[in-house]
């Protein structure tokens, strides 16, 4: 008999997976905000981080996706920002990922918007 897994292991395994196709591509700063017990968030959870160039950041994007497939079979509902490089974002419904150049990082300061959050780093 298959296992089945409860919706909370899927977003946990999801999670994991867009971690380590960040840190696989050298991703630096890494954050995984966890949104679920703030009312207002609009997803349970935020992972943000940095690359050092558009190539870098493209190909971050492109490794969390590749390992997101891989290892949960879950593709982007939607993609943004592959025209500039500067600050790509993968919505995953519920879990939102946000490449940023360093520079972009620093004047959205979304690591301060969700102050409450519960913060993980890598």
């Amino acid at each position: 008999m298959p296992q089945v897994k409860r919706k909370n292991e899927t977003k946990v395994d999801l999670v994991t997976a867009i971690v380590e196709g960040m840190q696989d591509k050298k991703a630096q700063d890494i954050s995984v905000l966890n949104l679920k017990k703030i009312g207002s968030a609009v997803a349970s959870y935020f992972i943000l981080c940095t690359g050092q160039a558009s190539t870098q950041i493209e190909a971050i994007a492109e490794g969390i996706m590749e390992a997101a497939y891989e290892k949960s079979g879950q593709r982007p509902w939607r993609k943004e920002g592959f025209a500039n490089r500067e600050w790509i974002l993968l919505d995953y419904v519920d879990i939102v990922v946000h490449i940023f150049h360093r520079d972009k990082r620093d004047l959205y300061g979304l690591d301060m918007l969700w102050g409450d959050a519960e913060i993980t780093h890598f």
